[in-house]
This record gives structure tokens, sequence and C-alpha cells, in this order.
């Protein structure tokens, strides 16, 4: 009894510093969010002390049409970008992973996005998107003729996809390095054995590689997802949510509520909702998406 109590301590005491920690960033932060999120607290102190109001800032937030278009945006980003960046992620991986000359070169030369910070990135890319002479109106030009040009970041039909080109180039790496560990996890003998009996590339990877990375895809499918959902630099940055909210996402829309306008209420309610569907999407795919082992 005394031998199990001492091993209980020794656990709540290696426990301990994530539990403060957790606690200190996302337990009181949110508790303090839904508490403001039934006030009209302002960011600035005024003379008129706050007062408790409410659902008032859940039922504006609900019949605010700019906050279901930064919805639709933010949902339509993570659908889009999700899929695009797992993909590129995978292929690389492939391709490094595989006994190509200069492997090791080109691995360092993958992970270079990895390496630079976001705001760097989206300057990099602002001048790949500059009209009516930047590199990719250049090379669309060759196409479609001298002085035509796309406004990539003002037509609302494109400024999405443009982001979502961005985001997916600048993070990629990241999944990519666990892919490569996933791969590099996958048994030989099992390629080996599927060469014996006579499988194609394709089918090696359909019967060993997908298997064999169900795990991986489980969990990079659920943190892109999540990462996707919180879209903000690339946005604020590039367009401000414009052209005509075309690319706000329920992040820049929070921001501007809590910091341009000072409704830090307001924001906190529209916080609150983020944070319980963000949770309720990553439980979804824990509850429909096993990992190898799992009943």
């Amino acid at each position: 009894m005394r031998i199990r109590t001492k091993g209980q301590a020794q656990e709540w005491a290696m426990l301990l510093p994530a539990l403060i920690f957790i606690t200190a960033l996302i337990v009181v932060p949110f508790l303090l969010s839904v508490w403001f999120s039934f006030t009209d607290q302002r960011l600035v102190p005024r003379p008129i002390p706050t007062k408790i109001i409410g659902t008032t800032n859940y039922e504006r937030m609900f019949v605010d049409p700019l906050f279901w278009q930064a919805i639709w945006n933010t949902v339509l980003f993570a659908l889009i970008v999700t899929p695009v960046q797992l993909g590129m992620s995978l292929g690389a991986a492939l391709v490094l992973n595989s006994a190509i000359p200069f492997r090791s070169f080109f691995r360092a030369i993958a992970i270079l996005p990895l390496l630079l910070p976001m705001t760097v990135i989206v300057s990099i890319w602002a001048v790949l998107f500059r009209i009516p002479s930047g590199p990719f109106n250049a090379v669309y030009q060759w196409f479609a003729g001298q002085g035509a040009y796309v406004d990539f970041l003002g037509n609302s039909s494109t400024a999405l996809l443009a982001i979502v080109a961005l985001s997916a180039w600048a993070t990629f790496p990241y999944q990519m390095l666990i892919y490569l560990a996933g791969l590099q996890d996958i048994p030989q003998d099992l390629y080996e054995a599927a060469k014996l009996d006579g499988a194609k590339a394709w089918q090696r990877f359909r019967y060993v590689t997908w298997p064999g990375l169900r795990n991986v895809n489980i969990f990079l499918l659920i943190i892109t997802t999540v990462g996707a959902l919180k879209l903000f630099t690339q946005v604020d940055i590039l367009t401000k949510g414009g052209p005509n909210g075309a690319t706000t996402t329920i992040i820049h829309y929070l921001f501007k509520q809590g910091y341009s306008t000072q409704k830090v209420g307001y924001a906190s309610a529209v916080a609150v909702f983020f944070f319980l569907a963000v949770t309720a999407i990553a439980l979804l795919q824990r509850r429909f998406l096993k990992n190898e082992g799992e009943a």
C-alpha cells in the first residue's frame, strides 16, 4: 500500500508541471472568456463600470452576416488546404525517403520554409502576387499576352485560393517530417515480401505504405485541420479580411472585434463559440478515425 502511494505521488509530481501549464494558459483564460462573454467588457476601461448583459453578445453574434461569412471562409479554407497540404507533404516525404541522389541536400532544402517566420514568408509571397508585374503575373502574361494580369489578392474569387497556396507551401515541411518518420518506421520486410509477390509500385503503396501510415495520417489530419481553422497571420498581413470579406476568417473577425473595436465581451463570445466548435471537430475526428489496434 505504501509502495502504491509512493508511486502515485511520483506520478502526480511528474504531471504537476503540465497541469499548471494547462491550467494557467488554457483553463483560466477560457473561464475568463466565458465570464467576459456575458458582459459588456471593453478593452480600455471606461468611467461606466462593466455590467452583465446576459446572452446579448451571443444573440448579436448569431445575427451578424460577417460572422457567418467568417465561419464559411474558415471552413472552406480548412477543407481546401488540409488535403492539399497533406498531399504535398506525403508526396515530398515519399520522394525524399527513396534512394535519390543528394537526398540529404534535398531534405535540407525542403524544410527551409519551416525555418522562416510566417511574416517573412508572407512578405515573399506578397512580392510573388504583386500586380501587374510580379513573378506569377509574368508567367500569366506568357499565356494571356502583354499587359494582362490577375489581381490575386484584390479579387474576391482568387484571394482565398491565393492564401491557400501560400499556407500550404509555408507549413507543409512540418507534416513532411512526420510522414518521413512514419515511412521509416514501416518494416522493409513488408516491401521485400510484396516485391517477391510481384506487387508493382502502386500496389506496394496501396497495400503496404498507406496502411502503415494509418496512425500518422490520423494525427496529421487532426492537427492540420485545427491549424487551418486558426488562420490569421496571412490574412491580417495580405488582405485584412478583404476584398469584401472574402478572406475574413473567424480568428481575424475575433481580433477585429476585440482590438480594433475594443469589444472584448463580444470577442469573448466569439472565442467561446470557436473553442467549443474546434473541440467538437477534434472529438468527432477521433470518434470516427481510430488508431491501429484501437477498438
